[in-house]
């Protein structure tokens, strides 16, 4: 089998199949490598995108005995989100992208971050499982990009707000406040309660919150100690407002490349470190509050009659935001359809 191993260069990839390679290639037990780029720092603990890569690392070649090897990069080593969504459309690798990877080549990916979509972890994953959203979605990246989306990654459970000015136990309290935002829709939903919201690099968000520069953000408790922002944020709202996930995407080359049993073991290992993922991440959601009460965060859960009036703000709010972004309507009510039907 034909070794073609991906290494960066300057922040970019090269495909190298030389004359080695191709010796090699049929040579019974010769490994293909297949690189897997990915944010976050390589700690299993605090990265649940990095606990998902070694797992699925480690059930790839147990399930190929060898013939398929993962070669991890973490801490964006081969790349920012969109110059990794070029390499893995145009090279054979894998890719776990986020939201800010994924947008640029298909908006609709902000369907599936509508505020409140979700009650809990139970209806995040049969949407993602068995939706006609994700079905259809799934489809349409791949006639626009070639690539495929192999798996949504569980990366941190729901998203809670932090801020060091005051509780925020509803709508109201958000005015005037300014929030780092992760893209152009939690711009948007800021903007919706009253606050004002910027986009501001994961890597900056610490010293934005110790300078003043915004006065809270929005993460789940996973990547608030992944941050340190315990110590640069006082008060943390529970709201569990979306749910955190990132995105699996796989060259088509690549997959065309593997063998019906390779292919087969790929898919298994995904499904099965993709449920690693969600028993590990729903596991320790109190655990890791506790954490951050332990070290001096304030922590708040609204009421049921509070989080409705989060959501009576949010929702309607953001779909009209996804209109003016000239999403179709088809979409929204695809996702809509699959909630109810949960």
């Amino acid at each position: 089998m034909l070794t073609c191993k991906i290494k960066p260069l300057a922040k970019w990839m090269t495909t190298v199949c030389g004359a080695g390679a191709l010796l090699i290639s049929g040579l019974a037990g010769a490994a293909t490598t297949i690189d897997l780029s990915y944010n976050g720092a390589p700690d299993a603990d605090k990265n649940a995108v990095h606990l998902f890569a070694s797992n699925l690392k480690k059930l790839v070649e147990e399930k190929t005995q060898g013939e398929l090897e993962l070669k991890l990069y973490p801490n964006s080593m081969l790349g920012e989100e969109e110059q990794r969504m070029e390499q893995v459309m145009n090279m054979p690798s894998l890719n776990i992208a986020s939201f800010a990877g994924i947008s640029p080549l298909f908006p609709e990916i902000y369907v599936s971050s509508i505020p409140f979509l979700f009650k809990g972890f139970d209806d995040a994953r049969r949407f993602f499982d068995q939706g006609e959203y994700w079905k259809a979605a799934q489809e349409e990246f791949y006639q626009r990009t070639g690539t495929r989306l192999l798996a949504v990654v569980e990366e941190g459970g729901f998203l809670a707000f932090t801020n060091n000015k005051r509780p925020i136990k509803q709508p109201d309290d958000f005015k005037g406040l300014r929030f780092r935002a992760m893209d152009k829709s939690q711009v948007a939903l800021y903007e919706a309660f009253g606050a004002s919201g910027t986009p501001i690099p994961w890597t900056e968000v610490y010293m934005a919150m110790k300078t003043g520069v915004a006065d809270g953000q929005m993460n789940p408790p996973m990547y608030i100690i992944l941050g340190s922002l315990q110590e640069v944020q006082k008060y943390l709202t529970l709201a569990n407002i979306q749910y955190s996930d990132q995105f699996l995407v796989a060259n088509e080359q690549l997959m065309a490349s593997l063998t019906d049993e390779q292919k087969a073991a790929l898919k298994d290992a995904v499904e099965e470190a993709n449920q690693l993922n969600r028993q590990s991440v729903e596991s320790k959601v109190e655990e890791r509050v506790q954490f951050l009460a332990d070290k001096g965060m304030e922590v708040y859960r609204p009421t049921a009659e509070q989080l409705a009036a989060f959501q009576e703000k949010a929702k309607p709010s953001y779909v009209t935001w996804l209109q003016e972004q000239n999403i179709d309507q088809k979409w929204i009510d695809l996702a809509l359809q699959d909630v109810e039907s949960n």
